[in-house]
């Protein structure tokens, strides 16, 4: 999974690498950026509530797009900052969270068969997964330990929904949609079980990666 990301990340950013360059340039804020990804991503949640699931799914790739920018604009301009890191990781939260709630809109239409409660759940389960997952790496470094351990890191998570929703919609009853939300009630709890054994194994006595230093990336 971590290779596929990767290279699929490489590719997105040689893509968009003119557009950064000239942020760069212009020396747009970080934040600024953060702010645009947000409310993009947030608006996603707005047409999966109104069935328009391959528009949500555009605007959840769009919206991950940014989170290149942000983060390369401002180690590139030197506008970096503690609080700029806060506020981009909180934004990812809320965005994160709003992306949910329109996916539990989205199947909890008077109009589905019962059966879909089974996937309200789903998405509740995936959505807390989701959260505990930046939890668990916020608490690891404050320990001083990296914590980048796991299949279901955030990239991951927009690919996977944002893919989903853009490529099939709700065609076959939303099936794909429907795997990938199970998938990810499994996986993203499945992650935090790994980041606690992580940091389960990394805070005994022989532990190495205690005080390791911790890089930016984003869950």
């Amino acid at each position: 999974m971590n290779s596929i990301r990767k290279l699929f990340e490489n590719g997105l950013r040689a893509v968009v690498e003119p557009i950064m360059a000239a942020l760069t340039r212009w020396r747009v804020h970080p934040n600024t950026l953060s702010t645009i990804g947000f409310v993009i991503t947030c608006s996603s949640g707005f047409f999966f509530h109104s069935h328009h699931v391959r528009t949500a799914g555009v605007l959840i790739l769009l919206g991950g797009v940014f989170d290149l920018f942000d983060g390369t604009v401002a180690r590139r301009t030197g506008l970096a900052s503690p609080f700029g890191a806060f506020y981009d990781s909180t934004l990812d939260r809320l965005s994160e969270i709003a992306v949910y709630l329109g996916l539990l809109s989205l199947y909890n239409d008077y109009r589905l068969e019962l059966g879909d409660v089974g996937t309200i759940y789903a998405i509740m389960l995936a959505m807390a997964g989701s959260l505990m997952i930046s939890y668990t790496r916020s608490r690891a470094e404050a320990l001083g330990i990296k914590c980048t351990v796991g299949l279901m890191q955030r990239a991951e998570r927009v690919i996977l929904i944002g893919f989903a929703a853009l490529l099939f919609g709700e065609d076959g009853n939303g099936i794909v949609l429907k795997v990938v939300i199970y998938v990810l009630a499994v996986l993203t709890n499945f992650t935090v079980i790994q980041r606690i054994w992580w940091v389960w194994r990394n805070t005994r006595p022989e532990g190495v990666a205690v005080g390791a230093a911790v890089p930016k990336q984003e869950d």
